[in-house]
């Protein structure tokens, strides 16, 4: 990837398009954004490639990301909560061995999970 300064930020491009990045979120995704957003999107990705190697139906998974960042500068992230909510069948007494499975398979928790505390838990709707 290649990163270019602008006024603002930095903007890289993407097969998806322009990604700006900015510590002032009316130019750009912050990077501590990024950061959770990619926790929550390997996760969910991952969850989601358990799901169908096991054949089970889900219907929906939405994921509810709450951080805590440390008060003084850097703000460096302390924790990151993922909560999924998970619409189903037959989900019952299988789901706390998919997180774990979905926890040692994210490469993005499992780099980073040594400097951030990252809590997975989830609830069927």
């Amino acid at each position: 990837m290649e990163f270019k300064i602008t006024e603002n930020g930095i903007k890289t491009e993407t097969g998806y398009g322009e990604l700006v990045i900015s510590g002032d979120e009316s130019y750009g995704f912050r990077p501590y954004q990024l950061m959770i957003a990619s926790l929550a999107g390997c996760s969910a990705s991952v969850m989601r490639k358990i799901f169908l190697k096991k054949k089970l139906k889900i219907e929906d998974i939405t994921i509810q990301a709450d951080v805590t960042r440390e008060v003084e500068e850097p703000k460096k992230i302390e924790k990151v909560h993922l909560h999924f909510l998970i619409k189903g069948d037959n989900l019952e007494g299988k789901m706390d061995r998919i997180l774990a499975l979905t926890r040692k398979y994210c490469s993005m928790v499992q780099s980073v999970e040594k400097q951030i505390e990252v809590v997975e838990t989830y609830e069927l709707v």
